[in-house]
């Protein structure tokens, strides 16, 4: 990365076209999200090398449960694989390891697993790597209120944050990959003054020098928060 390049403390993705990558490359849909987890392993530690201090990842959206009985069970194996395999690295990495979305229909043995890993990385770490799993926008906003009805608490605009699946501030940048212009129920909370940017490049293809010109473009932009341009 350049010097001056400010890096966003905070990058969300939607890691966008496995199924599209296997089928142009005459695979099964499964070795699409395979390649992905490899991708996603690579973007983890070259965002920590870079300096991002929160990234969060949309792998599984409550959607999801309408793919075929296969493909879900290949992704719930595939997410047992991926936690038992990034356990060592996310550890001497100093990443902390989150899970943000409903437990609803997750096997309890997938719940150990995740629960194990939040515990173990929750005490040393430098970067925060939240997985969206089982995750909808919306269903997050009104766990958000039930939660705070139940505890008898006014929601404001200021302490709602407080409600979500994980307190952790919103992202500087979304990314999202295959070309598609639309957030899919998606941190619809937190995207509020996020810097969007899509690119045609499918997610297993997606690699460290994308993600840095994904920040170069960031760059580029002028955060006004709802304020006016300042000209000179």
């Amino acid at each position: 990365m350049e010097e001056k390049i400010k890096i966003p403390k905070h990058i969300a993705i939607i890691m966008d076209g496995n199924g599209r990558w296997a089928k142009l490359n005459n695979k099964p849909r499964v070795l699409g999200h395979k390649a992905g987890a490899e991708t996603l392993r690579k973007i983890v530690t070259h965002s920590k090398k870079i300096g991002v201090k929160y990234l969060t990842v949309y792998a599984f959206s409550t959607e999801n449960w309408k793919r075929s009985k296969e493909e879900i069970e290949a992704l719930m194996l595939l997410f047992k694989l991926y936690i038992n395999s990034e356990r060592k690295t996310l550890l001497k990495n100093k990443i902390r390891f989150v899970v943000s979305g409903r437990k609803e229909g997750v096997s309890p043995s997938l719940l150990t697993l995740i629960e194990s890993l939040e515990e173990l990385t929750s005490k040393d770490y430098e970067m925060t790597l939240n997985i969206a799993f089982n995750y909808g926008g919306r269903a997050e906003i009104i766990d958000a209120f039930n939660k705070a009805n139940e505890q008898g608490m006014k929601i404001t605009e200021q302490n709602f944050s407080n409600f979500l699946y994980n307190k952790i501030p919103d992202p500087e940048l979304l990314i999202r990959t295959s070309g598609e212009f639309r957030i899919s129920n998606f941190l619809l909370w937190q995207l509020a003054y996020s810097e969007i940017y899509v690119t045609d490049i499918y997610w297993p293809d997606f690699t460290e020098k994308d993600l840095d010109e994904a920040i170069k473009d960031y760059n580029k932009r002028e955060r006004r928060f709802g304020g006016r341009l300042n000209v000179k």
